[in-house]
């Protein structure tokens, strides 16, 4: 019996820590973009790291960003834990390109443009855009 019940606690416990890292891909260019806005504002590096584009230039952005998100005071990083996105324009540039412009309420002034790609099937944010716009 107390083997039956270790079982299913070790179940159990499994099934919670995969429901945490189980990532499931964007299905349009918007939620890549939005999904990846929302974990960045949540610390969550992790998960934005997901919906990015692999170079090693949009890795070094993604670090600096999390190293940026990790200094800034307690408070400032729950005001963006609590502010939501707002959608400012999308363009759709062609089949697998796509702007995404937003701001998020903790900063309204600062508005931001993600270019979102399709690679391999998959939408993806492309940060170095950043830069360049």
């Amino acid at each position: 019996m107390k083997k039956i019940i270790y079982i299913a606690l070790m179940a159990g416990f499994a099934a919670c820590g995969e429901g945490k890292h189980a990532l499931v891909p964007a299905e349009n260019d918007v939620d890549a973009g939005r999904e990846f806005v929302r974990a960045a504002l949540d610390g969550d590096f992790e998960k934005a790291n997901f919906f990015l584009l692999k170079d090693s230039t949009n890795e070094l952005l993604i670090k600096q960003q999390e190293q940026n998100y990790r200094n800034q005071p307690a408070g400032v990083r729950s005001e963006y834990k609590e502010a939501s996105i707002r959608i400012i324009e999308r363009k759709t540039l062609d089949d697998s390109t796509s702007t995404f412009r937003y701001y998020q309420s903790a900063n309204a002034k600062d508005t931001t443009t993600l270019r979102i790609v399709k690679k391999e099937g998959q939408w993806m944010v492309d940060l170095k855009s950043v830069i360049k716009m």
